[in-house]
């Protein structure tokens, strides 16, 4: 996916989708100079385990000369399955991002599964962040008393997050990086389509191949 337009918006999907184990998901986004791009999906994507393994993987890799947002629906982590998710981030000194991930740990009735998260961000070629975060069963966070099944993290840069709802951190080369975890992400199901919603609420699998 390439911007090279003054404005585009790209959504991604038009239903609930799924993402069995075995799969691999890979996105490139290159915004140029002068262009900006709103990247959104239509509704949440559920991994599901697979016949031979568990584990599913997406990667993303980002170009950020112009203006980049990024802030598709959350990923729900179904049925005992397993995700890893990786974003490597390069920006210029032109660039802007603001980039948003929301995961959930179970459907309705669910606590079983894993999710591992990495994000190694650099601009100008120098370290902006370097950040892993893991859920959900396996996870250095999980405790019988007390586990985090949910997770918004949101990294803004040049600017400040000063409306997040969370803990917000500013970086040291400029920018934020904004961090929640609680048990559900059921305060924003207001905001989700209606499809997203029953993905998160359903108890029965959704069995479309990314």
């Amino acid at each position: 996916m390439r911007g090279r337009h003054r404005r585009a918006r790209h959504r991604a999907g038009h239903r609930a989708s799924g993402v069995d184990g075995g799969d691999t998901i890979a996105v490139r986004v290159v915004v140029e100079r002068g262009a900006a791009l709103r990247v959104r999906s239509a509704a949440a994507t559920v991994t599901l385990p697979g016949r031979s393994t568990a584990e599913s993987t997406a990667r993303w890799h980002l170009e950020v000369s112009g203006a980049l947002d990024v802030d598709p629906q959350p990923t729900v982590v179904a049925d005992g399955s397993r995700h890893v998710t990786s974003t490597r981030l390069l920006v210029d000194e032109s660039g802007r991002i603001r980039l948003r991930e929301r995961i959930q740990i179970g459907r309705s009735n669910e606590r079983q599964g894993c999710w591992s998260g990495s994000l190694h961000a650099d601009v100008d070629g120098q370290s902006l962040l370097r950040h892993r975060i893991e859920l959900g069963e396996e996870s250095a966070t999980h405790d019988l008393l007390g586990t985090p099944l949910a997770s918004v993290s949101e990294l803004r840069y040049p600017d400040i997050a000063a409306d997040a709802l969370s803990t917000v951190l500013e970086l040291a080369d400029g920018g934020s990086f904004a961090t929640w975890q609680g048990d559900r992400l059921a305060y924003q199901l207001a905001a989700f389509s209606p499809s997203t919603a029953a993905a998160i609420s359903s108890s029965s699998s959704i069995l479309v191949r990314a």
